[in-house]
């Protein structure tokens, strides 16, 4: 193993503990809301991918353009516009965390009909969204503080406190869902009421960190705003964004073709889809690092170093997924056994892994490019790969499902052939005719 590989999995390892830690209290969430019942379990996975949305544009997508653009300031040399970004950060995660909490609020009850929610389920996703989006512009201030922090090069910090409120939000879940002693239990609303306490917990203490100057530097957090230093993040963070967007849109028209098959249905591929998301943490472990590192390279015009870089770090990752896939997709049931005990909801997650999880290699490539390619302030090609994994999956999803009548294998099958086009296309953008000054 060669010491740049080895340097960078030694500063993965905290980012990489954090999506563990996000991982498992993921897991939990599920485990909990299972013994509330089918129905519970059915609106928990239909609020999933927004909620999920809201971590992969906060932490991974535009936190990345935040990372990307302060470690290319620092790796120019300039330290005094780094310390002006934080400022122009915080305006865009706080306002980005109020424009979806409102949107969820106003229109989250049609919404979730859209997409096949009926009679209970429907007020129960209502319900649990409805209080979990009053927290989500904490969750953004969090995720935005944490992104300042990897971007100057800190990762044991920020990994430390995100991870401290993962740890902490499943047995708070817990204590409020199903109560202790005389105190009587919330049911389902006590999962996101926990997830807004140790997203403020959190924000407090970056936000006190930050001003003491943890990042090297005191952050400029009063004075004018200017275009140019929100365009250093957006020209990064609203594409990626964008893509979070698809990504999640794409789960949504899958859940909406799945709907049609029963509540069941729609509870097995809450449950498959899981170990899929999980895929994504694990990837940002390696990519966190890949973003700030290859940002400091592009910033020092080391374009070379950054491509080699960034293909180490998806080779890693790349094969860590293929091994987790491979192995869910030949023992599915200790997974699934987690989650719940009904045969109907068994079968079909078991048919979606054997299916899906081989594909894992795909996305977790694309995702490690995908967060080198932040750094390097090149998304032509993820942007590309994002809209043909929604075409694989939504478009040739709904023809297996409905004029070709391959049901829920043919779902399954396009769903497994985007994650495969998204890692492909996102590969041949890391190349040096597009990465270069």
């Amino acid at each position: 193993m060669s010491v740049a590989l080895r340097a960078l999995i030694a500063q993965s390892i905290p980012t990489t503990l954090v999506g563990f830690a996000q991982g498992g209290a993921l897991i939990a969430e599920t485990m909990l809301v299972g013994r509330l019942g089918t129905e519970a379990l059915a609106a928990y996975a239909l609020v999933l991918p927004f909620a999920l949305l809201m971590n992969m544009m906060s932490t991974g997508a535009m936190g990345g353009g935040v990372s990307a653009a302060i470690a290319r300031a620092l790796g120019a040399g300039r330290q005094a516009e780094a310390a002006a970004l934080i400022r122009h950060a915080l305006v865009i995660g706080a306002g980005m965390g109020l424009v979806f909490a409102l949107l969820i609020e106003l229109f989250g009850r049609a919404l979730f009909f859209a997409i096949g929610a009926r009679d209970n389920v429907l007020e129960l996703a209502v319900l649990y969204a409805s209080v979990l989006f009053v927290g989500v512009p904490l969750l953004w201030v969090l995720a935005t503080l944490a992104s300042v922090l990897r971007g100057a090069g800190v990762m044991d910090l920020p990994a430390r406190v995100v991870i401290a409120a993962w740890l902490a939000e499943p047995p708070l879940a817990a204590l409020l869902m199903f109560g202790a002693g005389p105190w009587p239990g919330l049911g389902l609303v006590g999962l996101p009421i926990a997830c807004c306490v140790v997203f403020a917990a959190g924000s407090a203490l970056l936000l006190r960190a930050v001003r003491a100057g943890a990042c090297g530097f005191v952050p400029r957090l009063r004075g004018s705003l200017q275009r140019a230093l929100f365009a250093r993040i957006l020209s990064v963070g609203a594409v990626a964004s964008l893509m979070a967007v698809l990504a999640v849109l794409t789960t949504i028209a899958v859940t909406a073709l799945i709907a049609s098959f029963g509540p069941a249905a729609i509870a097995a591929w809450g449950i498959a889809a899981r170990l899929e998301f999980l895929m994504v943490p694990l990837s940002f472990g390696i990519g966190a690092t890949l973003t700030q590192q290859v940002g400091r390279h592009v910033g020092a015009g080391q374009w070379h170093e950054a491509r080699r870089l960034a293909w180490r770090g998806g080779a890693l990752v790349c094969a860590t997924c293929a091994a987790i896939g491979i192995a869910a997709a030949l023992r599915p049931d200790p997974w699934i056994g987690l989650f719940t005990d009904d045969p109907a909801v068994f079968e079909v997650a078991r048919l979606a892994l054997r299916i899906i999880a081989p594909a894992y290699a795909g996305l977790g490539l694309g995702m490690a490019l995908y967060f080198a390619s932040q750094g390097a302030a090149r998304m032509r090609w993820p942007f590309a790969a994002a809209l043909a994994r929604v075409a694989c999956a939504a478009g040739a999803g709904a023809l297996a499902a409905g004029p070709l009548g391959w049901g829920l294998t043919g779902i399954f099958g396009c769903v497994a052939a985007g994650l495969v086009a998204y890692g492909t296309l996102v590969a041949c953008g890391v190349r040096s005719a597009v990465w270069r000054g």
